[in-house]
């Protein structure tokens, strides 16, 4: 047997407000939330999961992991990222794939992109 994700951690300073972005970028729902966390899930309430937990100290530099996240519409997505809080930091395009590097409201970077490198996704 090998390990699987099951979900992913983010230390933050604003659980519930971090959460309430994620959720709403990823169409997740708010499961738990309280001063010292917030848990959210796929609607369905099965899959991955992303628990927002508060700590004291603030971020201090570049990720060292990151979302990776796949829209159909490249632009409308990027659009309604940016309306829910998240900020465009770079651009990039290459022959198989076009993506931005983005940034939650607490700084935190994620990628939005088309198409797959390597048809990674053509699944």
């Amino acid at each position: 047997m090998v390990a699987a994700i099951s979900g992913s951690t983010f230390d933050c300073a604003d659980p519930a407000s971090l959460s309430e972005f994620w959720a709403r970028l990823l169409g997740f729902e708010v499961a738990e939330s309280s001063s010292d966390g917030a848990l959210i899930v796929a609607e369905s309430g099965t899959g991955f999961w992303i628990w927002f937990q508060k700590v004291p100290e603030g971020k201090s530099a570049k990720n060292r992991f990151h979302l990776d996240l796949r829209a159909n519409d490249l632009e409308k997505e990027v659009a309604r990222a940016e309306s829910l809080g998240a900020t465009t930091i770079a651009r990039h395009e290459h022959d198989a794939w076009t993506w931005r590097v983005m940034q939650d409201p607490e700084g935190n970077e994620f990628c939005l992109g088309t198409a797959p490198p390597l048809g990674v996704w053509d699944a």
